[in-house]
Formats: structure tokens, sequence, C-alpha cells
């Protein structure tokens, strides 16, 4: 078994407040992803430096090679009591999940995961033990394709308390919607939007504590090939054409030359789409055996737009309705948001012919500034990037 992971997550921050109390920190080692969800005491700076302190420890000590127990043990000794309150300055939860598919859960005070498999809310067996009197669990366990895994701060099932609801939104609840999302999507991304939606509407738009969800998903492998821009020398275009096409996963051709060299070598038609959703984005066309064929620079200029909104938490879930939009840059960046591991590039460096009147490579010097955006950003939120130059 050789597991991918999609990981999102979104926080709220509590009202009037411009920092929030709670931290994610995903790392990934050569035979893992991570997720630390830590939750400081209260809210504000206060609550943000704590979570900070506490998920930074743990990161490294992880990337330092510790082990996970290690590092558990090390935080857990070294955070305080609060004399007041009786609970401890930061809570924390951290799912690790190995490639081989056999995972690693503990929890320090955070609500309980979400497990969700084959549509139904799963609960697995844990070890309770006492680290200086601080009680901690651990789950082990094996994954397997299409689980799912909610990790949350507790603002997240305080949400409507006393509010829209009359006994608040408990745990149950919030395990419920959460598999009722995950009849409607099995993207990390959507589903952190759905649920932290969900929580601000039970908040009505005042948080009144930091709310954070994580989301883990076991997923397939999957592989985009972009090709964009001629090659260099023309007598390439049928090498470029056969290895794009040979190579595992979807298939999307950015711009129309490039769009003709494939039909020219593949002999076939390219069909152009008449009716499409926004103006402002050039109309898509359609080559047998390709799962997306779009306009070059306009469409990718506006792809990254919307990726590096994503990359930069600026999504919820009208930002997924974008991404549902009939449209080539909708397109794409759905494709690369939710629905591949890995993005192979295929880029061709010759200018473009139709740019010969031009007196400065414009159209290939943003070319090349989008695929080192696209590496760069795609990279950010988790994705493998490979670009090959022809």
């Amino acid at each position: 078994m050789n597991v991918s992971i999609d990981v999102a997550w979104k926080s709220l921050n509590k009202y009037h407040e411009e920092l929030c109390g709670d931290k994610v920190e995903v790392l990934k080692t050569e035979d893992s992803e991570i997720v630390i969800l830590a939750d400081g005491m209260g809210s504000g700076v206060k609550a943000n430096i704590l979570a900070t302190l506490t998920s930074k420890i743990l990161g490294t000590m992880f990337l330092q090679g510790a082990s996970i127990e290690l590092a558990v043990e090390t935080i857990a000794k070294t955070l305080p009591i609060c004399k007041v309150r009786e609970v401890a300055y930061a809570t924390f939860s951290i799912l690790q999940i190995f490639h081989d598919g056999r995972a690693y859960l503990v929890e320090y005070d955070n609500p309980s995961c979400v497990f969700v498999r084959g549509k139904e809310i799963q609960d697995y067996p844990y070890k309770e033990r006492e680290i200086d009197g601080k009680k901690i669990r651990e789950y082990r366990f094996q994954v397997e394709i299409n689980d799912c895994f909610v990790l949350m701060s507790d603002g997240v099932i305080w949400a409507g308390a006393g509010e829209l609801m009359n006994y608040g939104w408990t745990w149950k609840d919030m395990a419920a919607y959460t598999l009722q999302c995950t009849k409607e999507t099995m993207s990390a991304s959507r589903l952190a939007a759905l649920l932290s939606d969900a929580c601000n509407d039970l908040y009505q738009n005042r948080p009144g504590d930091d709310t954070t969800v994580a989301v883990m998903r076991v997923v397939e492998r999957k592989i985009i090939n972009i090709f964009t821009g001629p090659p260099k020398n023309k007598e390439d275009d049928e090498r470029v054409v056969r290895e794009f096409m040979r190579s595992e996963g979807l298939k999307v051709v950015s711009g129309g030359t490039s769009a003709n060299i494939v039909a020219r070598v593949l002999k076939k038609q390219i069909v152009t789409t008449v009716n499409y959703d926004d103006p402002t984005v050039p109309p898509m066309a359609h080559i047998e055996g390709l799962d997306l064929v779009t306009e070059g620079i306009v469409t990718l200029g506006k792809m990254m737009n919307l990726l590096k909104r994503y990359a930069s938490d600026d999504f919820d879930v009208d930002f997924f309705d974008e991404l549902d939009a009939d449209n080539g840059a909708a397109k794409l960046a759905k494709m690369i948001i939710e629905e591949c591991t890995e993005i192979h590039v295929f880029v061709g460096t010759a200018r473009n012919i139709a740019y010969k009147n031009s007196n400065l490579p414009f159209e290939l010097s943003a070319r090349m500034n989008l695929v080192e955006q696209l590496k760069e950003v795609a990279g950010k939120i988790g994705k493998n990037v490979t670009v090959k130059y022809y």
C-alpha cells in the first residue's frame, strides 16, 4: 500500500480578535505526513503565541528525527497548568499517516478526531496514559483509501451554544454533519470550508472562540500533466506530444499553438466550445483523448489567481462555487486543488509566432513566469511539481 494524503484546514478567529489562538502545522517526512493542531488557552495574542510555540516545538522535534511519542512526552511535561482554570496552557491533536498505511493519532485535551470510513463514523480503540498528571490518548490503526479524519479545536463544539441551538453544537452533531458532507465531496479543502462555514453560521458570524478544523483524507496518487507552449525546435513537436500522451494521469493542454501541435501529431480535430459562462476567460476546446484544452496565457493567469487565493487561506464555500464554474481557468484550478497529488508540466520554450511583431518575447516570458509561479504555489498547497522544458 502506498497512500497519498490530501490535507486542508480552516480557522475562524474569535470575534474582534486579529490573531487566531489555534495553529495548524503540516509536515512531510520521507515516509509520512503529519498534521498538528494546537489550541492556546484563551484568545488573541497570548493564545496565538502558546499555540504557535506548541506546534513549532512538536514540529521541530519530528523533523529532527524524534518520535512522536518522545515529542508528546516532552510537550506534556513542559506545558504548565493554569492555576485559575486548572487546564493546560495549550492543547493539541497530532495525526501522522505513513505512506504504507500505518497511522498514529495522539490527543491532549482537544475534542476527539472524527473518523469516517465507508460512509460511517468509526470509533477506534485508544490507549490512555498519564504523563505528569496529563492524560494523553493514543490511537494506532491502518488507514484505507478514502478514509477521512477531522481534527478540531474546542471552538468547533461550542459553536451555537446558547444561540441557534438549544443545547449547542455537540461533537455528535459535528460528526453527523461531517458524514453528510463527505457524501458530497472527496476533497479535504472543500470539506474544511463546509465545516468551517457551518460553525460560522452557528456563531452567527461572531465566533465566541477560535475555531479550527483540519482535514486529512487518504487518496490515491493522481497526476495531472500540463502541456503549454511550442517546443523551441519544431522537429521536437512529435517527441513532446508522445512523451506527454504516454504519461500517467490526466492530460491538459493550455494554449492555442500547443493545442494545434497536439491535434496535428495525434491527427485529431479541435472542437472549440462556443457556450461559456465567463466572458473574461477565453473559451475552451476539445481534442479526443485529452481531459481539458484551454487558451494559454490569460487562462493560466486567471487559474493562478484562484490558486494564490487558496494558498493564502482566502477560500470558503463561495470560493468552491467559483471553482465549479464552466470555464478553463476554474476547471484547471479545480483539478490542481481537488483532483491531484502531482503535477507534471511540459513547457515549450519557443517564442510564439503569434507574437512575432512584438519587440519583446512577451508571451514566452509570461509563460515561464506563470510556470515558476505554479511550481511555487502548488508546492505550498502540498502538490509535487516537476517541470520539463523543450
